[in-house]
């Protein structure tokens, strides 16, 4: 919990460089709190940098593609001159993301994550696939992250300005 406090400290701090006056003083607070609710629910004091982070990148401000390429290189591992995602890697990530609509009583069930792995590696004979093979599933808009576009969507309505008046 140190660790993900103090990454959280340096994030805000240089967010507030950016945004002077856009970040709320809580915010490592906030954002903490949400951290523990989502990956330490027994209480343990404890939550794996890996799942914080998945988290963060899935709710940064940053686009869907940079949001999924940085997911694939967070849980993909090195082969050669190839980073693959294997099934257990993805499974991993899965459960990671699962617990954000979870925690508000919209997460999916074990089978519903097992589906979207076998979705996923559908027509893959090896045990692990390329960047651009997760890249193409992810576009599909698979139901076990359709929060995550979903969510991505409504916050760059946020940013459209029409210049129309209503009467």
């Amino acid at each position: 919990m140190q660790q993900i406090s103090r990454m959280l400290m340096k994030l805000f701090q240089r967010a507030r460089l950016e945004k002077p006056g856009q970040v709320d003083p809580r915010a490592v607070e906030f954002t903490l709190s949400l951290l523990i609710a989502m990956y330490d629910r027994s209480g343990t004091g404890y939550v794996k940098t890996r799942s914080a982070a998945a988290a963060l990148i899935s709710l940064s401000g940053d686009t869907l593609l940079a949001k999924y390429r940085a997911l694939f290189q967070f849980y993909a591992v090195p082969d050669g001159k190839e980073t693959l995602i294997t099934r257990s890697a993805l499974r991993n990530l899965l459960t990671d993301l699962n617990q954000i609509p979870a925690i508000v009583g919209e997460g999916c069930t074990l089978s519903c994550l097992e589906t979207a792995i076998h979705d996923c590696f559908h027509g893959v004979l090896s045990a692990a696939i390329v960047e651009e093979k997760f890249l193409s599933w992810l576009r599909s808009e698979p139901a076990v992250l359709l929060w995550l576009p979903t969510c991505y969507r409504l916050s760059a309505t946020k940013m459209v300005s029409h210049q129309a008046r209503c009467r």
